[in-house]
């Protein structure tokens, strides 16, 4: 199967827990370019920990491999989104923008009326990214995270919100 038939036949859908032993690599590999970063952006603990607060959504090709994912989390009227993560070899592919939108979706059904996200300081190249999905800076918080910082760097979050 060619890969854009590959790209075209995937289906988005619930992560399981069978699904973390792939996910773990997959999210690993996709924020790999964060080297400010001393550890890996997530493991197993991290992984359960968010699959028992929020819902993982998965992109699934046809052939059962795991292209990309995105935490979601429901936090009253509106919904939050992290940790978008499109394996390197599919990214540019549009994989990113399907799943924020199945993320959309489902927060509408929801009764989300806003979702929210929030990108690292240090990552000032997916601001646009963010901004031509629709979202716009609302604030910024404190940036918190299990293992240091490279010595002499400074991180925040800058805080996206989009009405839904």
């Amino acid at each position: 199967m060619s890969e854009p038939d590959r790209l075209h036949e995937i289906r988005i859908r619930p992560a399981k827990e069978e699904d973390r032993p792939r996910l773990i690599p997959l999210i690993n590999s996709a924020f790999s370019v964060e080297t400010f970063l001393q550890g890996p952006r997530t493991d197993e603990e991290r992984l359960a920990a968010a699959m028992e607060k929020g819902t993982i959504l998965v992109a699934e090709a046809s052939d059962g491999g795991l292209l990309a994912s995105v935490y979601t989390e429901l936090r009253g009227t509106h919904g939050y989104a992290g940790m978008l993560a499109v394996d390197p070899d599919h990214q540019g592919s549009g994989l990113g923008r399907r799943l924020m939108h199945a993320a959309e979706e489902g927060f509408r059904a929801a009764g989300c009326n806003a979702v929210e996200i929030t990108v690292l300081s240090l990552r000032p190249e997916l601001l646009p990214i963010y901004r031509r999905l629709g979202f716009v800076e609302t604030g910024t918080e404190p940036f918190h995270y299990p293992h240091p910082l490279a010595p002499g760097l400074e991180c925040h979050c800058i805080v996206m919100q989009k009405p839904l």
